[in-house]
């Protein structure tokens, strides 16, 4: 695959306008070259053979925010390849907000509830516009539990939530069902290297995985710097960082050169589970 210039769109106008009126967007196409791709690949399995070493951190489905101890990802989490997915939605000014690696060990991996990511930073960010990029580290289909979505729930809000049984499931609650059609969910079926890109606000889940094949994808989520970061309490230590083109909202960006030690300190003993 041939490198994207810097600036150049890789979605044509037909896709931008199915992701604007779906809320998502299965792109069957590699990312990043296959050199670049397999880089990551390899410095995964590191990480989570670290990951899984350190008694302070959570099931493989919870590594979040690894960048902040990791600054080798900005890597890919800052390359063009990526940008340039994300340009023609949120335009030329853009941030980092997050990272996830969401890994489903085979057999094992639990299911994710449905939820709109936007539930869990509800009153901290205006505009409420996050694209997520979710990268498939490895090949991603309904026999280990592709992510499923809920095609134009990005358009109704936020929806009302009920407490489920955590000991099966990534999170503690679960979108009630008379809030959606489950009927209509869609499967993001991915090869290896390939991405989905879906709004902040859309309704998506995934069943557990109790196939032979591990399911890992990373979910790197960014943001236009029209939108006003105010309030990340919930998680002392967050960081966000400017990607391309310069600020519109007066927020403060971090330094991907460095490690968060602020991150690191606030929780010596044990980092919270973030989305």
């Amino acid at each position: 695959m041939t490198t994207a210039a810097v600036g150049a769109p890789r979605l044509s106008a037909a896709e931008v306008e199915h992701y604007r009126r779906e809320g998502y967007l299965i792109h069957n196409r590699p990312v990043f070259s296959p050199a670049k791709f397999g880089r990551l690949q390899s410095h995964f399995e590191g990480l989570l053979g670290r990951w899984l070493s350190d008694p302070r951190m959570r099931s493989p489905e919870h590594m979040d925010v690894p960048h902040f101890m990791d600054p080798a990802l900005f890597e890919w989490l800052l390359d063009d390849d990526v940008l340039d997915l994300v340009e023609p939605i949120l335009g030329p000014d853009i941030a980092l907000f997050s990272s996830h690696f969401i890994c489903k060990p085979a057999g094992t991996g639990k299911r994710v509830p449905w939820h709109e990511d936007s539930a869990y930073w509800r009153g901290r960010m205006e505009p409420m516009e996050v694209v997520t990029v979710w990268l498939a580290v490895d090949p991603s289909t309904p026999a280990n539990g592709c992510m499923r979505v809920i095609p134009g729930t990005h358009r109704h809000g936020y929806s009302e939530y009920e407490a489920i049984d955590k000991s099966t499931a990534v999170f503690d609650s679960e979108i009630k069902r008379t809030q959606f059609d489950q009927s209509k969910a869609v499967d993001c079926v991915l090869a290896a290297g390939e991405c989905s890109l879906h709004d902040g606000r859309l309704i998506h889940g995934s069943a557990a995985n109790t196939g032979a094949m591990r399911r890992c994808g990373y979910t790197m989520r960014y943001i236009s710097t029209r939108t006003r970061v105010t309030d990340l309490g919930y998680a002392k230590g967050f960081q966000y960082y400017l990607a391309r083109g310069r600020d519109h909202a007066g927020n403060k960006y971090a330094d991907p050169g460095k490690i968060n030690q602020a991150w690191i300190d606030a929780h010596k003993d044990g980092f919270p589970a973030g989305h």
